[in-house]
């Protein structure tokens, strides 16, 4: 996205902020997938999580930490934390350029998990050795 006036994250919504840091803000998430599903997001518009600066990563760590924490203490027994690198989709409602930081509280068979997550187990597979070796390879580890 050139033109970040058109980014619903550029600007922050009052209305669903949560926390207002130095670099980061954290919102609840609208639409949401359940109750209390929060985003992390940096205050600087950047599409990549390479493109943010140590001060910018530091900080929306610590956020992604204490917010986490919150929610386990205050809230749920469980928390997904997810960020999507989808270049390929276009931009709508459920996508948008500008990194963030999904916290998604979780209970065991949510609604999330009735919805979808219960076929996570017929999408797993096991590592083959020829997947070991080429993905060992090509990252160089």
């Amino acid at each position: 996205m050139s033109d970040t006036s058109l980014c619903p994250f550029c600007k922050i919504e009052r209305s669903l902020l949560v926390k207002n840091g130095k670099f980061v803000y954290v919102q609840l998430s609208n639409p949401r997938l359940v109750d209390g599903h929060m985003l992390v997001i940096p205050k600087r518009h950047v599409e990549y999580l390479h493109e943010l600066n140590e001060e910018e990563r530091k900080e929306l760590f610590d956020v992604i930490i204490e917010i986490q924490q919150k929610v386990l203490d205050r809230f749920s027994s469980g928390c997904d934390i997810r960020q999507n690198c989808r270049p390929f989709l276009p931009e709508g409602r459920l996508k948008v350029n500008h990194v963030h930081i999904h916290i998604i509280p979780r209970e065991k068979d949510d609604e999330l998990h009735q919805k979808s997550m219960k076929f996570q187990d017929e999408l797993f597979r096991e590592l083959t050795e020829e997947e070991r070796v080429k993905f060992i390879k090509l990252f160089g580890l």
